[in-house]
């Protein structure tokens, strides 16, 4: 009897001990340093005054490839004329904190304010309360200079449409303070930036509201998308109307994108390393 109880004990035990190294719920898995990132960049890329022109890179989908990330920030870095950096989501492929953790780090080690959206890998298991933990909401907006930023939560499959994803009433409010800016300063918003995991007609997209979502960009001035997911290169105008749809390979296929925002419009160009 005691034999036997002695050997409970040691299955009780090596039970809690393994649950103790599992990264089962981001809270319980002692998260360190900076988060809320989205928020305080927001912030700081508004307060910044930054002058036209000016220029931003775009990496996505660096889930797992950690070496080949760390590349394509040290060239960002090394160029010196990068102002801030935006992710296109999947900055996971397992959504474990350790994860968010060594992505976040090599992000910050640019010195570059930047700003991350939520990919579908990042909402596995717990992932999305860690994403929303360290790099804070998944739906914003800001303005740099002459040009509006939109950042969109857009992988509605892995919230089996239970949520509103893409948030249509964001962007319904969102334009239509865009619209409200510009009537009491005229000129103030010329173009507008959305950035967004995955784009109208991808599996991951609610394609149920895919014109709908088409519609309510048209409330922006001089709108233009950013989207990764696919894991390719494709420039289009899915809805051939103006807006158009730049969609940048994961990491892995070391390319990146760098926008330049000028007075007058935009131009873009493809870096591969």
């Amino acid at each position: 009897m005691k034999y036997t109880k002695r050997i409970l004990y040691t299955i009780a035990a090596a039970i809690v001990l393994c649950a103790c190294d599992n990264d089962y719920h981001p809270y319980s898995a002692g998260l360190t340093g900076s988060h809320d990132i989205n928020t305080r960049n927001i912030s700081l890329l508004e307060k910044a005054d930054i002058a036209t022109p000016y220029k931003f890179a775009f990496i996505t989908d660096t889930q797992g490839a950690l070496d080949d990330t760390a590349d394509a920030l040290e060239i960002i870095k090394s160029r010196g004329d990068i102002d801030f950096i935006i992710h296109g989501g999947d900055i996971t492929d397992f959504g474990l904190p350790k994860e968010f953790i060594w992505g976040r780090d090599l992000l910050e080690s640019t010195g570059l304010p930047f700003l991350t959206v939520i990919g579908n890998h990042d909402c596995l298991g717990n992932g999305e309360d860690t994403f929303n933990y360290i790099f804070g909401p998944q739906n914003f907006s800001l303005n740099i200079g002459h040009t509006h930023f939109v950042g969109l939560n857009t992988v509605a499959l892995e919230y089996d449409y239970s949520h509103p994803v893409p948030d249509l009433d964001f962007i319904e409010a969102d334009a239509t303070g865009v619209a409200e800016l510009n009537k009491a300063e005229p000129g103030r918003i010329t173009h507008t930036v959305v950035v967004m995991h995955s784009r109208p007609y991808d599996e991951q997209f609610n394609n149920n509201v895919a014109k709908a979502f088409n519609l309510y960009l048209t409330g922006y001035p001089g709108c233009l998308c950013i989207n990764g997911h696919n894991h390719s290169l494709d420039i289009s105008d899915i809805f051939d109307n103006g807006i158009i749809y730049y969609q940048c390979p994961n990491i892995k296929k070391r390319t990146f994108f760098i926008f330049t925002m000028t007075d007058d419009g935009y131009e873009y160009e493809t870096v591969e390393f």
